[in-house]
């Protein structure tokens, strides 16, 4: 396998690899230096597009603009180098931060928030509207999500549990519900952190401190696994012309003698297997405080 580095962004944490189906690059986010930077497999140069508060995830709209989840349950419009706020904050998280977020087909976002040292962590939903629903509480490490190929299924990561759960998902109303474990990740094994899903149902899902990515069947067992220059793989996502590209983020490149000496770039490889396009979150723009 020819896994190539892209850029060594030296990364803290890097996160949230989403390929930009309109402009035809890769996104993704450094969330403890607040950078987000942007790699155009074109010129084949990467750059840094925004660099203010924390971001822990966001999601591409429909115009192409990004949708910033920030800390103390902020939440921001990024376009064309202006940011706009669209939420002021979630009083509840004003200790807190946004983790991974991922927009489901009717343009909903659900986001979760690390734990504080009052209470564990958090998911909620954002709807266009700009509602607000909390789904879940009690949660190690909220982290990588995604949807059954059927719309009929949603998975959600609980790193510090060591578990990928699936939960049976509606559509219609963004509803969750009926949760059981798909995957329990063996401690020798590392955190199942961020992860994504193919175009055969598969589920993939990075490592953090397992230096690797792992490809699970719908029922939850061990299709490969897939070893990496680094120790801690945080995310993961398909793009490209035909979305067979993997895009792999790393973190740890504060740590480099510990981590690796490819802690915290981004990687590229490319199986042959195709995934599937992300869902376009459809918010509204109109700003509100919560």
């Amino acid at each position: 396998m020819d896994i190539e580095m892209l850029a060594d962004c030296g990364c803290v944490i890097g996160e949230n690899p989403l390929w930009h189906p309109i402009e035809k690059c890769i996104y993704w986010c450094d969330i403890e230096t607040g950078r987000i930077f942007r790699y155009d497999p074109l010129t084949r140069k990467h750059e840094v597009v925004y660099h203010g508060e924390v971001v822990g995830g966001f999601t591409v709209q429909a115009d192409g603009a990004l949708l910033l989840f920030m800390a103390r349950g902020a939440v921001g419009l990024w376009n064309n180098g202006t940011l706009t706020t669209v939420v002021n904050e979630i009083p509840e998280e004003r200790e807190s931060r946004f983790n991974d977020v991922i927009a489901d087909p009717a343009g909903r976002v659900f986001c979760g928030t690390m734990a504080t040292p009052q209470r564990p962590g958090r998911l909620y939903r954002l709807d266009p509207s700009l509602g607000l629903s909390l789904l879940l509480e009690g949660i190690g490490c909220p982290n990588g999500m995604g949807f059954t190929l059927d719309r009929k299924g949603f998975y959600f990561t609980d790193s510090l549990a060591r578990c990928i759960y699936l939960f049976d998902y509606d559509e219609q109303h963004g509803g969750i519900s009926n949760q059981r474990v798909l995957v329990r990740v063996p401690p020798e094994e590392g955190l199942p952190d961020g992860m994504t899903v193919d175009s055969l149902g598969y589920v993939w899902s990075g490592q953090w401190d397992g230096g690797a990515l792992v490809r699970y069947s719908p029922q939850g067992i061990v299709e490969r696994r897939i070893p990496l220059p680094a120790r801690k793989a945080s995310s993961l996502t398909f793009g490209g012309e035909d979305y067979t590209d993997i895009y792999i983020t790393t973190a740890g490149g504060d740590n480099k003698t510990v981590e690796g000496a490819a802690a915290g770039a981004i990687f590229r490889l490319n199986l042959g297997i195709r995934g599937v396009p992300e869902f376009f979150s459809r918010m509204s723009t109109r700003p509100i405080s919560t």
